[in-house]
């Protein structure tokens, strides 16, 4: 591997023994850092060999602890880091090939180069990488027009975990021709493989996008007003958030200077963005018109629309910075979830009385992609209560929400993946079968056991 590609010292390993969060840390046996698939493949065939465990680990931006080791020493670190090259674009097809360590944002702004769009966006995108979002199948902000990394993969090279390399890069959009394997390493948090680079899509720059934040009094107005946004826009909505009062009062607080949406509070915040192919005004019309239904309806009590592409990334700032200033206030309690959206509101109504009459004083963090079912429902504990005390209390809080989660038909993980946070936690609530299906799977193509063993299953 090279000096750059193995490192063995503890001080040298620091940073990818520890998860961003420094929730999870373990002890690496040593890191390699392969700089092919080729140097991929042959790190794998020596850990088979030796039935030494392997962790791949990307940006280390995950917030489950999937790609930390653990804490025996045993376990190789194999980062994606020096992976890093675009090796295709092709505008035409409208796809682009890349390796399993390039960088999210680098991904988005080669697609802009070549006059194209990657619309993959989310918080951490200027460290996470294309193979992490892979392997944890990573919504982001565009799920409701382009779907989750998922539905932007169209072939895949992966190394199993034999050392064996399956040639998938494949730019097709039809191939029906067996089963689609790509699916079976998307989304598995390197328990199955290692992806070592994807074909993805591209699509057409916008012409222009616009954004406007509406304040509403309910989650259930939001509902009401994502109804008016999909009928009027159709596939031009992109962006459909929402957020509650308490959430911006904390991006206030923690990012000094960001100007208030508003100069009255509101229960409720809706972030609407529209991606026009056409023009500018086209768009500007086109969201002014939904915001104008919503105020006739009675739905949106005020509503403000960016004037600028500087006042749309402004907006987008106000929901983004949510999670930094969670972290600056102090520790509280997150859950991934997805609900049916027409459930939303029930949802959060049911569980915030549940979780304060089991918790009295706690504050819900509540914001979330309202436009495909995903909410990131935190809880803070009780002003004047430690958080370091309060998070304490993560199994009974984190119990009731995936109850109540359960019972509206939903995820207890919608985007972040499982790793070793929820790996316990997910076996009640999938069904035996389904669990023994994925230990099938997971044995079939790990017998020995080695792919990033202690995470999803």
């Amino acid at each position: 591997m090279g000096a750059a590609g193995l490192l063995t010292d503890e001080a040298e390993m620091a940073s990818y023994a520890i998860d961003w969060r420094k929730r999870y840390s373990g002890r690496p046996l040593a890191v390699v850092r392969p700089a092919s698939t080729h140097e991929v493949a042959e790190v794998i065939k020596i850990c088979a060999e030796t039935r030494t465990a392997v962790v791949p680990q990307g940006g280390n931006t995950g917030l489950q602890g999937g790609c930390i080791t653990d804490a025996s020493g045993t376990q190789v670190v194999l980062s994606t880091a020096r992976m890093n090259r675009v090796r295709a674009i092709d505008p035409i097809n409208n796809t682009i090939t890349v390796e399993a360590g390039c960088v999210l944002a680098e991904v988005q702004r080669a697609a802009e180069r070549a006059g194209r769009l990657f619309p993959l966006s989310l918080g951490a995108e200027g460290s996470a990488t294309i193979g992490g979002n892979l392997s944890t199948n990573a919504g982001g902000t565009g799920v409701l027009r382009y779907g989750n990394t998922r539905d932007l993969a169209l072939g895949l090279e992966v190394v199993l975990a034999s050392g064996e390399v399956w040639e998938g890069l494949r730019g097709l959009r039809k191939d029906n021709t067996g089963y689609d394997l790509k699916h079976l390493f998307i989304g598995a948090e390197g328990t199955l493989g290692i992806i070592t680079a994807a074909v993805m899509k591209l699509y057409p720059l916008p012409a222009a996008r616009l954004a406007g934040i509406a304040a509403v009094a309910s989650p259930a107005d939001a509902i009401r007003l994502l109804e008016i946004a999909q009928r009027q826009s159709g596939d031009s909505l992109t962006g459909f958030e929402m957020f509650s009062d308490f959430c911006l009062a904390l991006v206030l607080k923690h990012f000094s200077g960001t100007p208030a949406p508003f100069r009255a509070r509101h229960p409720q915040y809706v972030l609407i963005e529209i991606s026009d192919s056409r023009s500018e005004a086209s768009g500007r019309s086109a969201i002014e018109s939904v915001l104008a239904e919503g105020m006739e309806a009675g739905v949106v009590l005020d509503a403000v629309v960016a004037q600028s592409l500087a006042q749309v990334q402004g907006l987008w700032a106000l929901r983004e910075n949510i999670t930094e200033a969670q972290a600056r206030e102090g520790h509280n309690l997150k859950h991934d979830v997805s609900v049916p959206v027409s459930r939303i509101a029930d949802f959060i109504t049911a569980t915030d009385a549940e979780v304060r009459r089991a918790y009295p004083g706690v504050r819900m963090v509540t914001f979330g992609h309202l436009g495909d079912g995903n909410l990131h429902y935190n809880v803070a504990g009780p002003d004047g209560m430690l958080p370091e005390a309060f998070v304490r209390e993560a199994a009974g809080v984190s119990r009731i929400v995936h109850d109540s989660v359960a019972r509206f038909n939903g995820s207890i993980s919608a985007e972040h993946g499982l790793g070793q946070a929820k790996r316990e936690e997910i076996r009640r609530y999938k069904s035996a079968l389904e669990l023994d299906l994925m230990r099938k799977v997971k044995s079939a193509l790990d017998p020995l056991g080695i792919m990033n063993p202690g995470k999803v299953i």
